[in-house]
């Protein structure tokens, strides 16, 4: 699974201009199911993020997690996140999982994420979603567990 991590200040996401997902300090995870992915890949990659250490301690270090730190996640998917760009100039999404897979691990990896105590909040998986955040920082983070 890959994953764009955004430490975040706030981010919303709106379908058809309504809010459906709305955090306040915390993380915005952008998230894409990739071929031959797995429950355990979700668990790995929810477990890794949740103990990532990139908030503020009081000396102003990256050293605290999201738990640490109360935090909230947005969880959108993103199945662009699993674009080849080594041909040509469209990117092709052929590496990313199946619509049905896909949607099958995206909640997974949510479900692993409230399961962590983390509270969550959503986009739609499919949907045309309009996502809005405040970059904290910035800190971007790309993870893969492939990698």
């Amino acid at each position: 699974m890959r994953a764009l991590i955004q430490r975040v200040t706030e981010a919303q996401v709106v379908v058809d201009d309504d809010i459906i997902g709305k955090v306040g300090g915390g993380l915005l995870i952008l998230i894409c199911a990739m071929q031959g992915d797995s429950d355990a890949d979700s668990m790995k990659l929810a477990q890794k993020i949740a103990k990532l250490r990139i908030f503020r301690d009081d000396q102003g270090r990256m050293n605290r997690s999201l738990a640490d730190v109360g935090g909230a996640a947005l969880i959108v998917s993103q199945f662009t996140l699993g674009a080849d760009t080594s041909r040509g100039n469209r990117p092709g999404f052929s590496l990313a999982a199946s619509p049905d897979e896909g949607h099958r691990l995206y909640d997974a990896f949510v479900a692993d994420f409230i399961a962590l105590g983390i509270p969550v909040e959503t986009g739609q998986f499919g949907a045309d979603m309009k996502v809005s955040l405040t970059n904290d920082g910035p800190v971007t983070i790309w993870m893969d567990t492939e990698n």
